[in-house]
């Protein structure tokens, strides 16, 4: 199993999935914006130009959260999902894509607007409107956790997806001080080892 990785981007959901399930796989590792994404080379794999990529034998899928639903399904054998006669079931599915129904949006303008475009075509208004929405967002995250410690009662594939969304939200700026529930899942997710394997990739 290869995943093609990229720190700070959606393949550490991958990676972080990847080391939950105790599964061992190959990384081919790029950088943030890395130029050798656009190679021919790396189109062939995902002609979007992006990671993760994840190839299991004759198997290549490339959206983040499709890996996730792939991997709970092909070697999750009844952990990170709730079963499907399950009342948790269609929480775990509709925090599973929250995060890119809602908050990989206003991340990803942030980003662009921040720190992705040249300093001279930035623009601090629409960064701080996106950082705002983001927060915005994140209520409903905060709600949800207020008798919960993650997003579909036991730890989940949902929490290395949205989980990891909220700790790049955290990352980039959103103010979390009024945020109690996500502040505290944040610390639950960053005491995991998986997620602090995926940590130490950074470097």
């Amino acid at each position: 199993m290869k995943l093609y990785f990229a720190p700070n981007t959606r393949a550490e959901r991958t990676a972080w999935l990847l080391n939950e399930l105790g599964l061992d796989y190959e990384l081919e590792r790029y950088k943030l914006g890395d130029k050798a994404m656009r190679s021919p080379e790396f189109l062939a794999v995902n002609p979007n130009g992006r990671v993760p990529v994840l190839d299991d034998g004759n198997v290549r899928i490339t959206e983040s959260t499709a890996i996730a639903q792939y991997l709970v399904a092909r070697y999750g054998e009844g952990r990170l999902a709730p079963p499907v006669d399950s009342p948790d079931f269609p929480v775990y599915l509709q925090w599973l894509h929250y995060a890119e129904g809602m908050l990989m949006g206003p991340i990803g303008n942030y980003v662009v607007e921040a720190v992705l475009l040249p300093p001279d075509r930035r623009s601090e208004v629409h960064a701080k409107r996106a950082l705002k929405l983001l927060g915005n967002l994140l209520k409903a995250v905060d709600t949800h956790l207020a008798d919960k410690d993650y997003l579909a009662g036991e730890f989940t594939a949902a929490d290395t997806v949205t989980g990891h969304a909220c700790v790049i939200s955290e990352q980039i700026g959103s103010q979390l001080s009024e945020l109690h529930n996500v502040a505290a899942y944040l610390e639950r997710l960053k005491a995991r080892p998986a997620l602090q394997k995926v940590f130490a990739l950074r470097s």
